[in-house]
Parts: C-alpha cells; structure tokens; sequence
C-alpha cells in the first residue's frame, strides 16, 4: 500500500511525511517524489507476542508518496506534480490549519485540480479510441473499444461537472477498462488537517471524517528529553502522541485491514485490502502459499483472548478451517495450510 501526500506549497506536506516515516525529506527527491515506510503499531501484535514470546515481532507497513506542493497561483505545472501521484494507492490531502488560511476551500481546489488532471488524460484517450474505431478490426476488439470509449466519456461528464470519478459508483468491469490510466479521483481520498496547536477544532465544511494533528508541535516534542516532553505535554493538555493513531485511521480510510499470524518465530500483522479472500490473503505472505492454497485456520483475535490459547478455542470452535472464498475480517488470526 502507497499512499501518496499532497497539498498546496506551505500546507506543511513535507513535515507531515517525516512525522509519519521518520525520514527527513530530501528537496531535490521530493520534486521526483520521495518514499518513506511507516510501521503501523498494533496492540493485538503486542498482545499475541506477549503470550508466544516470538523472536520477531512484525507490523504492517504503509510506504508514503511526497511530493512537490502544488502552486495555487500558477495551475500550469500542477498537472505534473499531481502525476506522479498516479502510483500511489490512495491519497492524503494535507490541508494548512496553521496560518488562518480556509481548509475546506483548499480541499474544494485541490479536487478541481485532481479533477483537470484527469480530463486531460481520458480526453486524450476518447481521441485515440474513437480513431481505432474508425479502422477496419475485429468484431472483438470493436466491441472492447465501444465499451471502453462508454466508460471514458461518462468519466468525462463527471469530470467536467468537477466530481470525482469514483461518485460514478463504475462495477467492477468498468473500472477495469480505466484502471490502467490511474485516475487521481478514483482513488480513496483522506483529509488532513497540519495544525498549529494542540487540541484545536477541526475546521468547519470539511468531511465529517477528516482527521487533524499539530504536527510540527509533535516532531518538537519528540526532541526533548522524556522528562521535559512529560512536562511540556502536561502544559499543553497532551496525553500522547497522535501518530499511531492517525496511521492506523489512515489505512481504515484507505480501505485496509489486518490479519495476524502468530508463533514462537514471529507475531507479525499483514495488510490486505478490505474484503479479499483467503486465497488472496494467502498470497500477501507468500505468492506461493496462494498457488498451493488448501485451507486457511480462523480464529478472530476477540475470540482467541476469550479462550486463552488455541486449544481452548478449538475446544469452544471459534477456531475452524475455511476455504479459500472465505472473506478475511481485520483482526483474523490465520494459519495457512498449503499443498507440498
């Protein structure tokens, strides 16, 4: 899962990635767009490590996307800078909550700017699939076309109306025609608000579903000393840091989970997209596991704990072998059976 950061320039985009990651942004790689791994803490990893004393402890990660900020001035460059975000999974719309700007109208901008990148590009395409079928080709092929060509232009009544593409609510077929072009406004969409102090409202005319952290006050914090950080925080009202927490609302948003396997070797999370299969859940350990797939081992982490210890589990039959349709839950504690 990638998942990119934009934000007009002085949003504090920058600031935002290192406080995720860790990794201090390099000016001359953000203009290309810079990576960086953020591990996702989980206490039900904690929990299971604390009874099987693996040797390795492991959590999920989620790699962030920097990029250049976006000039709210000029538009004409953003087109590039918003492109190199076509690789990213998702997006997390940093907005400035710091400096008396308005957040929900930066937000409102930056998906008109989201939304003209991507004309740009299913507008070049309708051109060149409506060329193609003017050419003598198989009946097939012909047929592809049409259906693709149906798709591109509703997407681009959407877009030219400023909505993203996703409001189209395309099936599944649909959106394998467009999936290719890696539209900006067909992927997960989260806000972000960088404040300026700690506590400060979310502000108004923004989704019900934004999230919110003061961001530079955090990095400053976690240079101090632990005792002038305790100090400090007391001052300020702060219980803790909020980072964990916003990563872990950033994968929810994005539409991931975890499964859990556990062990004397290692207690380890595995991110997976909402609602996939075993099977597929399989593969995220190892593509093999999902090629010899068999039968998976289920027992939810709610009902491991109310049993104590597998055995009991088994014993009460909260933990049971599903197959490979099974749709794996967040939390699922698994053990993949697979063919020698």
């Amino acid at each position: 899962m990638k998942i990119g950061l934009v934000g007009f320039a002085g949003s504090g985009k920058s600031t935002v990635f290192q406080w995720l990651t860790g990794v201090t942004p390099d000016a001359a790689r953000v203009q290309q767009g810079q990576t960086g791994m953020a591990k996702v803490p989980d206490d039900r990893v904690d929990r299971l490590a604390a009874i099987f004393k693996p040797k390795k402890t492991t959590y999920a990660e989620v790699a962030f996307l920097d990029t250049p900020g976006l000039d709210l001035a000029e538009r004409r460059d953003n087109p590039r800078r918003l492109g190199i975000l076509r690789e990213a999974n998702g997006l997390l719309v940093v907005l400035n909550g710091f400096s008396g700007g308005d957040p929900a109208k930066e937000l409102e901008r930056f998906r008109e700017e989201s939304a003209f990148a991507d004309l740009e590009i299913v507008t070049n395409r309708i051109s060149k699939v409506q060329a193609n079928l003017r050419k003598p080709r198989p009946a097939k092929e012909k047929e592809i076309d049409e259906f693709e060509l149906d798709v591109l232009l509703r997407v681009k009544t959407c877009l030219e109306d400023i909505k993203p593409a996703s409001s189209l609510g395309l099936k599944p077929e649909e959106e394998k025609a467009v999936r290719s072009f890696q539209l900006l406004t067909l992927k997960p969409e989260m806000a972000f608000v960088n404040q300026g102090e700690a506590n400060a409202p979310i502000p108004k005319g923004l989704p019900p579903e934004t999230l919110a952290a003061p961001v530079k006050l955090e990095l400053e914090l976690a240079e101090l000393s632990p005792e002038d950080r305790a100090a400090f925080m007391a001052d300020l009202g702060v219980t803790t840091s909020q980072r964990d927490e916003m990563l872990r609302s950033i994968m929810v948003a994005m539409g991931q989970i975890v499964f859990l396997t556990c062990g004397e070797d290692e207690c380890r999370s595995w991110p997976i997209d909402r609602g996939i299969d075993a099977v597929n859940a399989a593969g995220a350990i190892h593509t093999d596991l999902s090629k010899r797939f068999v039968r998976a081992e289920v027992v939810s982490f709610a009902d491991f704990l109310a049993a104590g210890s597998m055995k009991e589990a088994k014993a009460k039959g909260t933990y049971r072998l599903e197959g490979k349709t099974y749709i794996v839950n967040d939390g699922d504690i698994m053990h993949i059976l697979a063919s020698s």
